[in-house]
């Protein structure tokens, strides 16, 4: 690895469209650190990727245990003293569709908001001292436009109707975080950003997307290589902003 080579980290990379995104940071000449919390499968997939060639290790990153991102970090830290980008791309969706937000147990709205929220501030707040020695990292947080309240309360919106309360909610929670965490970076180098991927055809939503996945992950990438002149504290999809 060259001294001006970038590091990138990507979460939930096992498959979809963190698998994807690994795969566009390496084809970009980013040496790409593929997370994922089943060691087994993260190895596979990071093998499958270094076998086209492409420079991709993985990395052991379950992001809802504590353990596991020091763990992470401190091999980060060991093996390159920086990393320029984060991609938190991990998510999950445990929704019962079809019942009201006041239907929806309290145990899925935890279990949302530990992986879809508190896990993106911890794994963020423990990577932040590496992106810092980074000379410009890059911050990029997977959002979904269902976190949009702009779209959520316009009646001729596509998602009107379409209320999956607390993966929408938890959404939400992010593009906050997104817009606190780049004001406090404002004076640095460091650009923090939030993006949707799209409605993208992966195992979450069954397949019943409108967009593959090498689009679904182009969203993160671009962002994640944007220049000096790009933006901080953004929700967009392929470059265009999204209303909050």
């Amino acid at each position: 690895m060259s001294a001006d080579q970038k590091v990138a980290l990507v979460t939930g990379a096992t498959r979809g469209i963190g698998l994807e995104t690994v795969r566009q940071l390496a084809q970009a000449g980013v040496l790409t650190l593929l997370a994922g919390r089943d060691a087994t499968r993260t190895r596979a997939a990071a093998e499958t990727l270094k076998a086209e060639g492409l420079p991709v290790e993985p990395i052991a990153l379950d992001v809802t245990s504590t353990e596991s991102i020091d763990q992470a970090v401190a091999q980060v830290q060991s093996r390159f003293g920086k990393l320029d980008i984060l991609v938190n791309n991990a998510g999950i969706l445990v929704d019962e569709l079809g019942k009201a937000p006041s239907q929806q147990s309290l145990q899925a709205w935890r279990e949302t908001f530990d992986t879809n929220l508190f896990a993106v501030v911890e794994v963020t707040n423990a990577f932040l001292p590496l992106l810092k020695k980074a000379p410009a990292a890059r911050i990029v947080n997977v959002s979904s436009q269902l976190g949009s309240f702009g779209l959520h309360t316009d009646p001729t919106s596509s998602i009107y109707n379409f209320k999956i309360p607390a993966y929408n909610v938890s959404k939400s929670a992010v593009n906050a975080w997104t817009v606190h965490l780049s004001y406090e970076l404002r004076d640095t180098p460091i650009k923090v950003n939030a993006i949707h991927p799209g409605y993208v055809q992966t195992e979450m939503n069954g397949g019943q997307g409108e967009i593959d996945v090498p689009t679904g992950a182009k969203s993160s990438v671009g962002m994640a290589l944007i220049g000096a002149d790009g933006p901080t504290g953004s929700f967009t999809y392929l470059g265009k902003t999204l209303p909050w």
